[in-house]
């Protein structure tokens, strides 16, 4: 069983909602995205390390399911947790809610490469990062057992 962790806090402004009245489509997947750099830093995927050690992280595949339309003034909170980590690849998911009402808002899905800074092809994501996800997720499986 998967553990979540909250990785975003915040707001539906106006100016992102369209002429339908609710937050348009490019501000979830904006809000997803900064979720994503949340959660991938508890693996120890952090800009400094990306620096560091010449790497990157790239988005190549993303699924969103919209299940209810969020206006403005509506206060949302994202839920995360990793999938899998793969050896080049890690692949998260996201729950978005209505804060106030608890209403799943939308879910999303995401595959992230690990890519050479320099060369911009995929690598192998570092030793450590493989086994900071291994020992969580034993850990939490102990846990939930």
């Amino acid at each position: 069983m998967a553990e979540f962790n909250l990785t975003y806090r915040g707001t539906v402004y106006p100016w992102q909602c369209d002429h339908m009245g609710h937050m348009n489509v490019m501000w979830y997947v904006g809000k997803f995205d900064e979720a994503s750099w949340q959660i991938l830093a508890t693996l120890g995927i952090t800009a400094a390390r990306m620096r560091a050690d010449g790497f990157g992280m790239v988005a190549v595949e993303q699924q969103v399911e919209y299940k209810l339309e969020l206006r403005a003034g509506d206060l949302i909170t994202i839920r995360s947790f990793v999938l899998e980590i793969g050896e080049k690849s890690v692949h998260l998911f996201h729950e978005m809610r209505n804060q106030e009402t608890g209403e799943v808002a939308a879910l999303t899905r995401v595959t992230g490469v690990c890519i050479d800074a320099d060369a911009r092809r995929a690598r192998a994501l570092p030793s450590d990062i493989r086994r900071r996800h291994d020992t969580v997720a034993v850990a939490t499986e102990m846990l939930c057992a």
